[in-house]
């Protein structure tokens, strides 16, 4: 089982310890050690309420110990991250969590990391893309699972209101060349305010692209990595992006509405003005009626 003890690499070499045994991912002295992380947005919502593994490694988010050296990260929004766990452990664990995902894609979104363990080198991004650390403990670890996972669900939303901005398309082309809304639409126009209002929703809340993780508190020195991967996997900026693209949909839906239901008053009117001619005709052959006889 994964031990959740982990030391410096200077306490290593001044005990004598095997890095095979002191922590979470043994440490090469010789050569970089290399790790995969694995990132999965499994559905919207994951419930981790009862979930207890033998071994817990941090709460928020759910981590605990996979395999061998490995770690799994669970949260809430309905990601899970795995770092250094062979496919076939990965392939077991969610399983075990199928019952715990509420609305599950039936395409999980994916997004794969490299990790490179050089001790004597900065932690940065490589030319290559990979993320290169200096030690692979728990923490610096936590920190990476947090980006990933963030990562994976701006591209679920960034695909969702692509999809969104694909559906307002057909109306706009309507409204420019006839000069007026689109007919009989409204349910599906509510639809796609709908879907911007959970990609909203989703952004701001539930994942909470802007707020750093909690580890940071425990561990003020690794905000500096936090940084470096936020910049690389370009969060904010992602986040403000979908933000913008939501306000022109907000914008566009509620111009299509505002057409739609300044047509449909027009047509009310049209038709009180017809049933007031209506009544005075009647009521004009009512009054010369018997003067005509």
């Amino acid at each position: 089982m994964l031990r959740t003890v982990s030391h410096s690499t200077t306490d290593r070499r001044q005990t004598g310890r095997d890095p095979q045994n002191s922590g979470l991912s043994p440490l090469a002295e010789t050569a970089p050690q290399t790790l995969v992380a694995h990132a999965l947005l499994l559905g919207e919502r994951m419930n981790t309420i009862g979930l207890e593994p033998e071994e817990v490694i941090a709460t928020i988010p759910l981590s605990f110990p996979v395999g061998d050296g490995g770690m799994a990260s669970l949260f809430r929004y309905g990601a899970a991250v795995f770092v250094g766990v062979e496919p076939e452990r990965q392939a077991e664990t969610l399983e075990g969590l199928s019952s715990r995902i509420s609305g599950p894609e039936r395409t999980p979104d994916e997004e794969t990391a490299t990790i490179i363990v050089r001790p004597d080198q900065d932690e940065q991004i490589t030319p290559g893309g990979a993320i290169q650390l200096r030690e692979a403990g728990q923490e610096h670890l936590l920190i990476v699972a947090d980006v990933l996972a963030k990562s994976v669900a701006l591209a679920r939303d960034e695909r969702r209101v692509a999809g969104v901005f694909d559906a307002i398309e057909p109306f706009a082309n309507i409204l420019a060349a006839k000069g007026r809304s689109p007919g009989g639409q409204r349910r599906s126009i509510l639809r796609l305010i709908g879907e911007a209002l959970l990609v909203q929703h989703r952004v701001s809340g539930r994942v909470a692209v802007r707020e750093k993780p909690d580890i940071l508190w425990d561990r003020p020195d690794l905000e500096r990595l936090y940084s470096r991967l936020e910049d690389e996997y370009e969060l904010i900026e992602r986040a403000e992006a979908l933000d913008r693209k939501l306000a022109v949909i907000a914008t566009s839906t509620t111009a299509f509405i505002d057409l739609q239901d300044a047509a449909r008053s027009l047509r009310l009117e049209a038709i009180v003005v017809i049933l007031i001619l209506a009544e005075l005709v009647v009521a004009s052959f009512q009054l010369l009626g018997p003067i005509l006889r």
